[in-house]
């Protein structure tokens, strides 16, 4: 369905865009908007969007299943940035809007990473050097260790010694949604978002701060059931009052491989909204951990659930999760 490792933050918008010099909506750093106009983009019709599967886009921190010492590892997103002076120069040359390219040092203008790190395909390499996207990053990859604080709550979704991973994923029944454990080595090679308490202002509710809850998302396991008419007009009604467009976004799985991503900030809209569609469907657990020998943190997410196991409910975001048990 997608290029293994590939970066989906980087796909192609569905729509021709036009930039506007005024604040970004989305980031707070960015000092213009990205904004769709009426006509779609000549990489969305070389794809064949029109014979595409529509999926939701979700909010959450971008990574990445492959192995790590001939295991099944995840990894989570990290990009190699600039240096502070090496970024100086980089925005000075942005806000100078000449028609010449910045040229980079790619010896010293650059963070160091640890040699685990590795960078995400489809990264240009020119020589076999790296070579920065349009945002002067280079996207990458770096495995989620045991004991990584800063990824603390990438942990929280996995269990190495069982292999298992805490996974959302759509039933194939009355729109309905389970968490449960799937086996990592089944999801070699997919890119996956992570969502939770702690991950991007925890847009879909998710758990508290007493009883934080974390899991995984496969890309394009969402699918839009719906057909969507490929016309701005249209799809910014669906935004706006579908029930089921109270989501971030759609990316296209076009047939040749290719991505293409419509963001509700590309159509002037906001996010996040109240009652996202996520959290609005019917949800089982299926979490049950009595079948394995399993030294868990406090902090792991397969905790909460499995004292929910077994049981469904209505509205995802009619969990009470302060009354979990200790």
């Amino acid at each position: 369905m997608q290029e293994p490792g590939s970066v989906q933050q980087k796909i192609a918008c569905a729509f021709s865009t036009q930039v506007r010099d005024e604040p970004a909506t989305k980031r707070a750093n960015q000092s213009f908007r990205v904004l769709a106009t009426g006509d779609l983009s000549l990489k969305a019709l070389e794809a064949d969007i029109h014979h595409a599967l529509a999926t939701e886009k979700v909010d959450g921190s971008c990574s990445y299943v492959t192995k790590y010492k001939d295991l099944p590892y995840l990894w989570a997103r990290l990009d190699r940035k600039p240096t502070k002076h090496a970024e100086k120069r980089f925005r000075k040359f942005q806000s100078s809007k000449t028609s010449t390219e910045f040229t980079w040092n790619l010896d010293d203008d650059f963070r160091t990473v640890t040699d685990s790190w590795i960078p995400a395909h489809g990264v240009v390499q020119i020589n076999g050097r790296l070579q920065p996207d349009e945002n002067g990053h280079i996207p990458g990859w770096i495995p989620v260790e045991k004991g990584s604080k800063p990824y603390c709550w990438h942990l929280s979704t996995v269990d190495y010694d069982t292999g298992l991973a805490l996974v959302l994923k759509p039933c194939s029944e009355n729109n309905l949604l389970e968490i449960t454990t799937v086996p990592l080595m089944e999801l070699l090679e997919q890119t996956l978002e992570l969502v939770g308490t702690h991950i991007n202002g925890n847009p879909y509710g998710l758990g508290s701060k007493r009883r934080p809850v974390h899991f995984l998302i496969s890309h394009g396991s969402l699918q839009i059931e719906k057909p969507l008419t490929l016309n701005l007009r249209d799809l910014t009604a669906w935004f706006e009052e579908s029930p089921e467009g109270k989501v971030e976004g759609i990316v296209w799985h076009c047939i040749n491989g290719v991505l293409i991503k419509l963001h509700r900030h590309h159509l002037g809209l906001q996010w996040p909204v109240p009652d996202p569609y996520l959290t609005a469907r019917p949800l089982s657990i299926n979490v049950d951990l009595t079948k394995y020998e399993c030294d868990l943190e406090t902090k792991s997410s397969f905790l909460v659930f499995a004292r929910l196991n077994g049981k469904q409910f209505d509205y995802f975001k009619d969990i009470p999760w302060e009354d979990t048990e200790n």
